[in-house]
């Protein structure tokens, strides 16, 4: 079963890209030719995005290829379809790798065990419930990433699709 996303790098050194394009080429099995443009919010960084289409799986497998590179700050989502939800992923130097299952309406589903060990951590004073519940949302991360993400607004945006 096929589903389809999107990757956002939101800022990649520019001596980074070339790899960024094998590491996502890698996944897909095509070329990729990213559309690299200026990323206002950082000067001296680098920004480009497209759209994909492949098998259930593939924000995973882009979100680990990019995975462990410091200086890059990107997003994967992968839209719900008959046999997997919906997928995110967000990344920063600082705060390291988020992963969100979504709905089909893009809100973040959190897994019961998770809600009960952030009430756990919260009851026993290790926590507080709103710092946990905020960390399951991927606030952190969404804060970081938020001025990076208008900068590119009205950017251009290429489909790849994934060889099956």
């Amino acid at each position: 079963m096929t589903t389809r996303g999107v990757m956002y790098v939101h800022s990649a050194p520019r001596a980074l890209c070339p790899h960024v394009e094998w590491a996502v080429a890698g996944v897909l099995g095509v070329r990729v030719q990213l559309d690299w443009i200026r990323q206002p919010a950082a000067p001296g960084m680098w920004r480009a995005e497209f759209s994909w289409q492949g098998r259930a799986g593939t924000a995973s497998q882009l979100a680990s290829a990019l995975r462990g590179w410091d200086l890059l700050r990107f997003e994967v989502t992968a839209e719900p379809c008959p046999t997997a939800e919906g997928e995110r992923y967000s990344a920063t130097p600082g705060l390291g790798i988020f992963h969100a299952v979504t709905g089909m309406h893009g809100d973040i589903l959190v897994p019961e065990d998770r809600l009960r060990a952030a009430l756990a951590r919260s009851l026993d004073g290790t926590a507080d419930l709103e710092t946990e519940v905020a960390v399951l949302l991927g606030k952190p991360w969404d804060d970081e990433l938020e001025s990076f993400r208008h900068a590119g607004e009205g950017a251009p945006v290429r489909w790849l699709h994934q060889v099956v």
